[in-house]
């Protein structure tokens, strides 16, 4: 875990005797001093920057495409030959997020008191696992860190667009469910009632697809604290699980794979997803089998995760890795064949990043698809639920106007 670090505004003169002001970061007001004096400047006044109530460096969170941006920035700079350390206070001064500024600043001086790079990021494993150490410690020890870094770049940039194309999958069918049941709750809530009233002066028997409706209304109205707050525990419950439980996460994981459509989208996006990382492992000259320990822990699916782990078991004692990915019986015989061609050609790398490239292509399709043939489907429900139940308030109007 890294140290708690601190900016601290100063004022002083350098070694012209010109005055001076600006700020740092450092982890104490003795190492500030230390910092400025290290750079030729004598301080006169120094004292720690107050953080706002709200915001500040408290402010936000780095997400992934924050570390993609970050790499892609950071590869740029180490190939147009910018110092790293200059590189990360150039990246900091330039951030929008103050959390990715106050990250950038602590591995600056965590390079500064040096540290290699890749020792710096393993202190924060929640951003940099160690598939992303491993390379830039590859590119540190070979001297190739600009080409590593621009790999790396190109390997989590993919990654997140194959995320994003997910997410953007399971989004509009999700948003329009939780629309139509607000909508119902709505109508459950606040207008079958005013029906219910004016239906009490009918005299006759109610259709039973309003009797059906008027009745689970009566039910929503009595118990609607205790429907959502089971339905607010019951979402806790699945977070709570998917966060702690291999179980559960390991049976979510096979379920997904066996969803109509859905299940082919995110098979494609993990085989993608293990081309992509061990081309890039591979490219780095990590050896294939600490590659596959990696990838395995990068797959995204568990059912994924255990079928590479036995299949690195089998390439450690001597197994090609094509062979191993066909007895593992998750991957397309297009896939194994291309491994095997990669494996004879000694193109391994390549072969797999050519493997990337089309099942994120198929991924592409598959969501496009995807969204095609959803639209009508969810049109479709909200039509038959909003519809049923308006059209089963209006039945008993109907049936009084056909006997007037």
């Amino acid at each position: 875990m890294a140290s708690k670090t601190w900016v601290f505004q100063w004022e002083g003169s350098d070694r012209k005797g010109k005055r001076v002001t600006g700020e740092l970061r450092a982890a104490s007001l003795a190492l500030a001093k230390a910092e400025l004096r290290r750079q030729g400047i004598v301080p006169t006044r120094i004292r720690k920057k107050a953080e706002p109530l709200f915001g500040g460096n408290r402010k936000g969170k780095v997400m992934a495409r924050d570390v993609a941006l970050f790499t892609r920035q950071l590869a740029t700079m180490v190939g147009a030959g910018v110092p790293l350390v200059s590189a990360f206070d150039i990246m900091a001064r330039g951030s929008e997020n103050p959390a990715l500024a106050d990250l950038l600043q602590t591995i600056k001086a965590d390079v500064e008191s040096g540290r290699s790079l890749s020792q710096a990021l393993r202190r924060h494993p929640r951003l940099f696992d160690d598939l992303y150490c491993s390379i830039v410690q590859a590119g540190e020890q070979a001297g190739i860190l600009e080409t590593l870094l621009d790999k790396l770049a190109t390997y989590k940039e993919k990654t997140e667009a194959l995320k994003g194309k997910i997410k953007k999958a399971l989004f509009y069918p999700a948003a329009i469910l939780v629309v139509a049941f607000v909508i119902t709750t709505v109508l459950l809530l606040y207008v079958i009632p005013q029906f219910e009233s004016l239906f009490e002066g009918f005299g006759g028997d109610l259709p039973a697809p309003t009797r059906f409706v008027l009745d689970l209304s009566a039910v929503f109205q009595a118990y609607w604290l205790y429907i959502f707050g089971a339905l607010g525990l019951g979402g806790w419950a699945v977070v709570n699980a998917k966060r702690k439980s291999r179980a559960f996460n390991a049976w979510l994981d096979r379920t997904l794979l066996k969803l109509p459509v859905l299940g082919e989208i995110v098979r494609k996006a993990t085989i993608a997803r293990f081309a992509r990382t061990l081309s890039t492992m591979l490219a780095a000259g990590v050896p294939l089998v600490e590659a596959l320990e990696a990838v395995a822990d990068a797959a995204g699916n568990s059912v994924y995760a255990e079928a590479i782990r036995k299949i690195r078991e089998e390439v450690a004692t001597g197994r090609t890795l094509n062979m191993s990915m066909h007895q593992s019986g998750v991957f397309p015989n297009m896939v194994t064949q291309m491994v095997a061609i990669g494996e004879e050609a000694g193109k391994l790398d390549a072969m797999l990043g050519k493997v990337a490239e089309f099942f994120e292509g198929e991924v592409d399709d598959a969501v496009a698809g995807l969204s095609t043939l959803i639209e009508p489907l969810i049109m479709a429900v909200l039509g038959l639920l909003i519809g049923g139940l308006v059209v089963a308030m209006y039945l008993p109007i109907f049936k009084m106007g056909q006997v007037v």
